[in-house]
């Protein structure tokens, strides 16, 4: 107890150095924190991809479409449950410049896409009055949130991809069974969007973006893709046929230039909350030199010596991290409302938090470790004659 209330006054012994010290690790860890969270929240389909589920795209690129024929054909292949497709349309809603106004635009096909993804959670009624009107949609409730939007309302988009003016009429919203399930897209009819490019451009009619595939067992993924694949190897439209897994890691690595950028920072970080705090501590056992031999002249063992050297600097890195800690969730719940669509899911995990907390007690003991051995290995006498 003695010892724990020397920590504190010396921790307080110059205020201003110690505040400035907890509040560089506080915004390092900060940094740390809310730079993990980028990661996670970058790779979050890949975790959140489903056991039994497959997509079929193009093999060229996967902004090629494939035919809409392929869809009963590969319904038909051993180990195929269930068959669903999906179009990329996007267009431009409002003010393109508003990150607010991004949110993923898609053609789907009302009857089996939502048995493709049982995460997203529509009901009966609303599913019904979707399924019964040709230029229905339903939204997600984070963006149905953040636009306001009603049933009834009517969102028009510029086309891009597919050039027009499409309106779409909300007839209901889906929900997300679980934390990582997107809640920022707006889904509607497939057929409406076909019909329209037959009128407009009748050469890319009867086409989609990609297949989504049910399996009956997981274990037979690598036998049921090989079995696609080598049915269209040689036409016009070869497939590339993976788990849901593998075409989210796709996408990812697109972009590992930066998420390789942002772990190599967080790594940095590391480093200056380790210089921070090191050379607060080093300045404060140097200063203290000729006390610590007056303690050791009266008794103190070597283990009271480290516990108030790692004590200080551990007491230090603790108020720091925890501030810094405190400071990632609202940082990163701002991020998250500026950008509500560009990244779906962008939580806190528990994992950021721990890592945060090891970053912070593993400087601390790392910090403390040169002054505790400099403090111990020099003698009474030239501690005595040290001046601080």
């Amino acid at each position: 107890m003695f010892v724990l209330k020397l920590v504190l006054k010396n921790a307080l012994r110059h205020k201003l150095r110690t505040f400035l010290t907890i509040l560089g690790i506080a915004i390092a860890v900060m940094s740390f924190g809310f730079l993990r969270t980028v990661v996670t929240a970058w790779s979050y389909g890949v975790e959140a991809s489903a056991a039994n589920r497959m997509i079929t795209r193009a093999s060229v690129s996967f902004i090629f479409p494939l035919p809409y024929a392929y869809k009963d054909q590969i319904a038909r292949v051993p180990g195929v449950k269930t068959v669903s497709y999906a179009n990329w349309f996007q267009g431009v809603y409002k003010d393109a410049a508003d990150f607010k106004n991004f949110f993923p635009r898609m053609a789907i096909d009302p009857e089996t896409y939502f048995d493709a993804y049982p995460e997203f959670i529509v009901t009966p009624e609303d599913l019904k009055a979707f399924r019964a009107e040709r230029n229905a949609c339903l939204v997600g409730r984070k963006i149905a949130n953040e636009h306001g939007f009603k049933v009834g309302d009517i969102i028009t988009v510029e086309g891009d991809i597919y050039p027009g003016r499409w309106d779409f009429v909300v007839r209901g919203f889906y929900t997300g069974r679980d934390a990582s399930t997107d809640e920022t897209q707006m889904l509607f009819h497939w057929k409406y969007l076909d019909e329209r490019i037959k009128e407009l451009q009748p050469s890319r009619e009867g086409n989609v973006g990609w297949y989504i595939l049910i399996v009956d067992d997981p274990a037979r993924m690598t036998e049921v893709a090989r079995t696609i694949d080598a049915m269209y190897l040689n036409s016009r439209a070869g497939t590339k046929t993976e788990t849901e897994r593998e075409f989210q890691q796709g996408f990812v690595s697109m972009s590992s230039a930066i998420i390789d950028s942002l772990e190599v920072v967080s790594v940095i970080i590391i480093g200056i909350i380790l210089l921070v705090l090191a050379n607060t501590i080093v300045m404060a056992a140097r200063e203290r030199t000729t006390e610590y031999a007056v303690l050791k002249t009266i008794g103190f063992s070597p283990l009271h010596i480290i516990g108030l050297i790692a004590g200080e600097s551990l007491l230090i890195a603790g108020i720091g991290g925890a501030l810094g800690l405190a400071l990632t969730f609202p940082i990163a719940g701002g991020f998250a409302s500026m950008f509500p669509t560009f990244f779906p899911v962008f939580n806190v995990e528990i994992i950021t938090i721990i890592l945060a907390a090891l970053v912070a007690g593993l400087a601390g003991v790392v910090a403390a470790l040169f002054p505790t051995i400099r403090t111990l290995r020099t003698s009474i006498a030239e501690g005595l004659r040290a001046i601080g």
